[in-house]
């Protein structure tokens, strides 16, 4: 019989204070029951996961005017004509009406 594998718990050393009405705390209970998690774990994973899809596209870049310039130059150009691509689009398209 396989042993259970038991996951090392990480030590959390940080408080977090929320104030919340009671209709919210009843809501957040019985999610976490619900979840099968203690209150604080269903908040924190709710939060994280919130947290980490706010910041998923955010992306800070830095660039001196002339590698900005060369940025929107590169993006400006037309790319490259391709005999696979010629091909492709001398050819007619099956949702082009016919008549």
């Amino acid at each position: 019989m396989a042993e259970p594998s038991i996951e090392p718990r990480t030590v959390k050393g940080q408080r977090i204070n929320l104030r919340a009405t009671q209709h919210q705390t009843e809501l957040l209970r019985r999610a976490s029951e619900v979840s099968n998690n203690s209150l604080t774990d269903f908040i924190l994973s709710s939060a994280v996961d919130r947290a980490e899809h706010v910041l998923a596209d955010l992306r800070w870049f830095t660039a001196t005017d002339q590698q900005y310039a060369a940025f929107v130059e590169l993006l400006d150009a037309p790319l490259p004509t391709t005999d696979r691509f010629d091909r492709l689009f001398a050819r007619q398209s099956r949702f082009a009406e016919t008549e």
